[in-house]
């Protein structure tokens, strides 16, 4: 009986393996229909990872019910990660021809956080000779994370102190003047390949700025630099530059945006140190033109029959978006 009972056991174990091995071979299939399907590398390494993740949560990737189950499970992860999830398991299951009732996730938008100059300055300059010059990257290009891990040397003109984007997601390509500052670091990078940086993934790279950036919050006791993650950067150099041009526009092409909605998301205003803040309002018809010029607004961009009107306001306090206000709907 005991012989019996062990060589069951060994076959379920066979089973087990056969079983996993069948479910890591869909994962590396799913890896390549999203390279096929021209997905992001960093799309692609996180869609991978949240299927892992679901997988090793003990969700039954090929029933749609269970990964419901074990998504609804998870405690702690925000509703914009659960939709997340969703999307990625989603892609897996038209990659199989299948489908699923979607369960019912959404983020909710908040308005981001915008650290301080000098609070970006202090978590770069804390941080390892290749990590801060990555986030110096990001604070003068105001780059996505994958845009700026996918530089390489050839993308650097020294002479013309400058940096090339290239877009993902569909944005435009950019341009940008750098400082002698960045240029420097840069320079006192090893360049062993056509790449830059050392990571071998943006997931990485992610890690590392976690680790330090708990450090470096505790050296300095200060609690707000554990807010601050790579998009933080697009979302402070967004608003700072509007605050100080007033121009929309530049800001849309500052961040490689083909659509102006998406632009007036990502920006809010902050306190200027001489005080200036100013409040932004959309109007679309001859009665909120006239209430908006008769309470002091300025006109300053009109763009898709909309007008964009702006206001000092120096009691402001940044918890107000562009999107706010009567006027502000873009839908």
């Amino acid at each position: 009986m005991v012989k019996v009972e062990t060589r069951i056991k060994n076959q379920a174990a066979g089973a087990t393996k056969e079983s996993e091995a069948t479910i890591n071979g869909k994962i590396v299939d799913y890896l390549w229909f999203m390279k096929k399907q021209g997905y992001a590398e960093s799309t692609i390494e996180t869609y991978v990872i949240i299927l892992k993740t679901l997988k090793n949560r003990g969700a039954d990737l090929s029933d749609p019910e269970s990964v419901k189950t074990v998504i609804a499970q998870q405690q702690t992860w925000s509703k914009g990660r659960k939709w997340n999830v969703v999307k990625a398991y989603s892609l897996f299951l038209k990659m199989e021809g299948l489908t699923w009732i979607k369960p019912r996730y959404k983020p909710v938008e908040k308005i981001p956080f915008i650290p301080t100059e000098n609070e970006i300055d202090q978590l770069i300059s804390g941080c390892s000779k290749q990590l801060s010059t990555f986030l110096q990257v990001l604070k003068e290009t105001a780059a996505r994370r994958g845009e700026a891990f996918t530089l390489t040397w050839d993308d650097i003109d020294i002479v013309q102190k400058a940096i090339r984007i290239t877009p993902e997601k569909g944005s435009c390509p950019r341009i940008f003047k750098i400082s002698d500052k960045l240029l420097t670091m840069l320079n006192n990078l090893p360049r062993k390949d056509k790449k830059i940086w050392i990571y071998k993934t943006a997931n990485n790279l992610s890690k590392s700025l976690r680790k330090q950036r708990k450090r470096i919050a505790h050296k300095t006791g200060n609690p707000r630099l554990h807010l601050i993650h790579f998009h933080t950067f697009r979302h402070w150099k967004a608003t700072t530059e509007y605050a100080k041009t007033k121009d929309i526009m530049y800001v849309q092409k500052m961040l490689g945006h083909k659509n102006l909605k998406m632009t007036l998301r990502y920006t809010q205003f902050v306190s200027l140190p001489q005080n200036e803040e100013y409040i932004c309002k959309v109007a679309t018809t001859t009665e909120e033109r006239k209430e908006l010029i008769e309470s002091g607004f300025t006109l300053v961009e009109q763009v898709d029959g909309k007008s964009f009107y702006s206001k000092r306001k120096t009691s402001y306090l940044g918890t107000e978006s562009l999107l706010g206000g009567p006027w502000s709907s873009l839908d």
